[in-house]
């Protein structure tokens, strides 16, 4: 395949890492794309952005069947040649915008200051605070909706299915290595990690003590004084949420007070803090509405997910109306989604007419004729004939996966805007 690139923009790799190639990957065939929470993300950004469900399904076709020859990744820019079902090749190209230097140096400055992320990034892992970090810095670097842009010489103004194939392969990069991500957005392996070593040793350093008073003279200053400094700049939200009081003193608590369940709550209350000051402080959060206050019940999940010890999440299941299976459910579905996946899991609906519309054409989309699993409807669930997987249909449209475990139905992942990637979570078919 590789008679279609550019002489000039032939895949390599050099010494810098500006540009790394990945030799063609085999068929995937019956596996999902992305096993990992940030490749997950990745897909999340192609579904959310694609117009046609129909060229999505026909690129994951493609990249299943290894129809996707070796992907080349620079900055800004993913490359790769792909042949379609009638043996036709595409060169097809993804952009990403790259992060300019001011995102580059925050994203450095905060990385340096914790060991942590760069220990991760040499595991190739990318932990959440990782990314909420960067966020809380200004710096975004997973994609979201509108991000990926398509380009393939096939002609199509949207995704169409060669550079859809070519995201889904991509996804499955992602998974073995974050640091493609990270050269997407501009910064190669090396580069990056000699410079987190640069700015990690200059902070390790004890600063030389300054020769010169600090300060301005006090004659000057009152000469100038109609002249005001700048207010210095906001400070940041701390790097992690701070300690609640210790509990553990010499005067025993009042008769009643479960101690235990006061230090979890909080311990609770600290990190929610934390969260609400990193949001309050991200960029463009006066642009976003308030979320709406959370009833007793979403909060004893939100709870939960803390993975209380056994009594405090009796008192949690108890002060919800929940048994404690019910609790552990709820807990599970808070953590794939929040608000919106508990109501999936606990409020059955039945869709009006034009959303059953909306889903019974993404079912169709989603599935060639010959390949499409049986479904038996029931308001707004799907159950796959013969199997313990069901999908349901949040009133967003987005489809959400279920696993039957127990006698019970339990959220098996996150929503997808996808079906067919929603049921192969549910089926237990993600990749390993």
């Amino acid at each position: 395949m590789s008679d279609l690139y550019d002489e000039h923009e032939a895949p390599f790799e050099g010494d810098d890492a500006q540009e790394r190639t990945f030799a063609a990957l085999p068929p995937a065939q019956g596996r999902g794309f992305a096993r990992t929470w940030w490749g997950q993300a990745w897909l999340k950004a192609l579904e959310d952005t694609a117009l046609d469900l129909a060229q999505l399904k026909a690129g994951r076709r493609l990249a299943r069947a290894g129809a996707v020859g070796a992907v080349s990744v620079r900055p800004g820019r993913i490359t790769a040649v792909v042949e379609d079902r009638g043996g036709v090749q595409h060169r097809s190209d993804v952009l990403l915008q790259r992060l300019d230097e001011d995102d580059w140096d925050r994203f450095l400055g905060m990385a340096a200051e914790r060991a942590g992320h760069i220990a991760a990034l040499l595991d190739r892992d990318m932990p959440p605070h990782l990314v909420e970090d960067a966020a809380a810095a200004g710096v975004e670097l997973l994609p979201g909706i509108g991000d990926l842009e398509p380009s393939c010489d096939c002609d199509a103004w949207d995704h169409c299915a060669h550079t859809a194939a070519l995201s889904y392969q991509l996804a499955r990069l992602l998974d073995q290595d974050p640091f493609v991500l990270l050269l997407l957005r501009g910064r190669g392996e090396r580069a990056l990690l000699d410079e987190l070593q640069v700015r990690s040793a200059a902070r390790a350093e004890p600063a030389a003590p300054s020769r010169e008073a600090e300060g301005v003279d006090a004659a000057e200053a009152y000469a100038s004084g109609v002249v005001l400094p700048p207010l210095p700049a906001p400070p940041g939200p701390p790097a992690e949420p701070g300690e609640p009081p210790s509990l553990d003193t010499e005067t025993p608590a009042p008769a009643g007070t479960d101690v235990a369940a006061l230090g979890f709550l909080g311990a609770q209350a600290a990190a929610e803090a934390h969260r609400l000051l990193t949001d309050a402080l991200a960029p463009g959060h006066e642009q976003r509405p308030p979320r709406p206050e959370l009833t007793t019940a979403q909060d004893a999940a939100r709870l939960a997910a803390a993975a209380p010890d056994r009594r405090v999440a009796a008192r949690l299941a108890q002060g919800s109306g929940r048994d404690r299976e019910g609790l552990a459910l709820a807990a599970r579905a808070w953590e794939h989604g929040g608000v919106a996946a508990l109501r999936v899991l606990e409020e059955e609906w039945t869709p009006d007419a034009e959303s059953a519309a909306r889903a019974r054409a993404a079912l169709e989309a989603a599935w060639d004729a010959d390949e499409r699993p049986a479904l038996r409807a029931v308001r707004g669930r799907w159950t796959a004939s013969g199997t313990d997987a069901q999908l349901r249909l949040g009133r967003d449209g987005r489809w959400w996966p279920y696993r039957k475990e127990r006698g019970r139905w339990a959220p098996a992942g996150p929503a997808a805007s996808d079906p067919a990637s929603a049921l192969a979570t549910a089926l237990g078919t993600g990749e390993e």
